[in-house]
């Protein structure tokens, strides 16, 4: 198992000896089974997120029970920290895809570094900057991107994971059905725009055309 260290940890990488002590004594890592969640919708935040090591989703919950994919981090990123900031219940929830690490920071506890800190300050800042983004992300494959363009941006952006994570998962992750995917599959295949070996990796033959239907 790796052994991670704080001092490895981008954000944190200018800070003195002093300040990692101080992060130290009010921190720790956990690690995370795929399938188990981080935290759910609704609950009240504490602890300041980083992964570290895994794939972790983010998702809504629709009336009827459905998950509606958000998000996909991969190390290293910061997770719910806008609750935090906040002081508001998570707006989301996050569920380990693979088996992952997360370093877990008392919130309150490090508010009191913070304003002795900028570099922490300005990190949580981008961090923040990012989410934006991302939400535009969302809004943008949601109203804008019909199902097939979907599913080619995400072959263009992560197709490693098709070869870790079941179609079903990267379907839910999509907002479209597993029948879709295949179906989807099955057609970039025909045309000749992509690969699929018996491990399911996916080898992307013209680039071009994929990037084309998004």
């Amino acid at each position: 198992m790796i052994e991670f260290k704080i001092r490895d940890i981008p954000y944190f990488s200018t800070l003195s000896d002093e300040n990692i002590k101080k992060l130290e004594q009010i921190s720790y890592f956990k690690n995370y089974n795929a399938d188990e969640l981080l935290f759910y919708e609704g609950d009240a935040p504490g602890k300041l997120h980083i992964l570290v090591d895994g794939v972790l989703r983010l998702y809504k919950t629709n009336p009827k029970g459905q998950e509606v994919y958000i998000h996909q981090f991969v190390p290293t990123a910061m997770v719910g920290e806008l609750a935090n900031f906040e002081n508001i219940p998570f707006p989301a929830s996050a569920r380990f895809v693979t088996s992952g690490t997360v370093l877990k920071i008392d919130y309150r506890a490090l508010e009191n570094m913070l304003f002795e800190n900028p570099a922490i300050c300005m990190e949580i800042i981008k961090s923040l900057s990012r989410k934006l983004k991302i939400l535009a992300n969302v809004i943008h494959n949601e109203m804008i991107l019909t199902s097939e363009s979907k599913v080619a941006k995400f072959i263009y952006e992560h197709g490693e994971l098709f070869e870790t994570v079941k179609n079903n998962q990267i379907a839910a992750i999509l907002n479209v059905t597993p029948e879709t995917l295949s179906r989807t599959l099955a057609k970039l295949k025909k045309k000749g725009i992509i690969s699929i070996d018996k491990a399911h990796a996916i080898t992307i033959l013209n680039e071009n055309a994929l990037k084309q239907l998004f």
